[in-house]
Parts: C-alpha cells; structure tokens; sequence
C-alpha cells in the first residue's frame, strides 16, 4: 500500500498503556543510529506514553516526559534518545535548529508532532499516528517510509507485536 508516499502499514489496536509500550518495545529494540520515528494525534493520545515506553526499552532510566517547551531533551540509553515536540515552531524556526544532526547523528528520534515539520524530515522514517477511539483504546498506524522501516511493517504484519521475543 502506498499513501502520502509511505510505503508499508501497520494498524495495530491497544487497548491499555502497556499495551501501547509492547508496540514501543517491539520498535526501540530494532532502533538503530539513525532511526527516525515522527509521533502524531491529538493532545492526550498517547504521544509521550509511547516515547516513555520506548525510552524505557532503549534502557533509559528516570523521567520521561513531553519536551513541549524545551523543544529537544537528550537521553542516554543503549542509543542517545532525542525526544522533540515541535508543536509550538514555524516551519522556519524548526528548520533553524539543525534537525539534520540529530536526524543523521549515532542516536534515535522521536518527534512529536511530527506532520507540522514533514518537510524537514529524512527521506526514510516511519511515522505513527495514534487515535483515540475511547478512555482506554487507541488505534496506532504505523506507516514506513524507506528501509529498514518497510522491513519492521512487513515483521508486524506476518508476526504482530510479542514483547517476549
């Protein structure tokens, strides 16, 4: 399936937060240098329970939370994690950040709020959306652009997510 250039999809439906950090393991432990995720849905989806998850699984430790007005936070992990929200810049103030290191650097990214700065993003990435479809569930699509990401849609097609593997 191809839209908006994405090349393969995966809808996966969690109806708890631990069930949203089992998609985030599954992820951060294919993450490698350079990994780039772009995080969208509206306020209180479940953005920042996903990144806390993943952050989690890379092995970090201590507060997670939405870097709304510090715009990046850096985490140590098994991979530098850099966690954005870039909610509240232009298209132009983001661009002046130099996304590039990050997105190209030794470590992972995850951008909340993604679609506000698609322009800017590399190439390859995958994206997810999270909808929320009442108090508990969400609805999580995960789209790839590029490798390994087309790989990672394919694997949770064939497999689903199984945070024991």
């Amino acid at each position: 399936m191809r839209e908006s250039g994405y090349e393969e999809q995966f809808r996966y439906i969690s109806k708890s937060p631990a069930d949203t950090e089992r998609l985030a393991a599954w992820l951060a432990r294919r993450s490698i240098p350079g990994t780039v995720i772009g995080l969208d849905g509206d306020l209180g989806a479940g953005k920042t329970a996903f990144s806390q998850g993943f952050a989690k699984h890379l092995g970090i430790s201590g507060v997670v939370n939405s870097p709304t007005f510090t715009i990046i936070k850096e985490y140590e992990g098994r991979l530098p994690l850099y966690h954005m929200d870039v909610y509240r810049l232009s298209l132009d103030e983001a661009d002046e950040l130099g996304l590039d290191e990050y997105f190209f650097g030794e470590g992972v990214c995850l951008v909340e709020w993604s679609s506000l700065i698609s322009e800017l993003l590399p190439e390859k990435h995958l994206h997810i959306s999270i909808e929320t479809t009442n108090i508990s569930e969400r609805v999580i699509i995960i789209k790839s652009l590029g490798e390994p990401y087309g790989q990672w849609c394919r694997e949770l097609n064939e497999n689903g997510v199984n945070i024991d593997e």
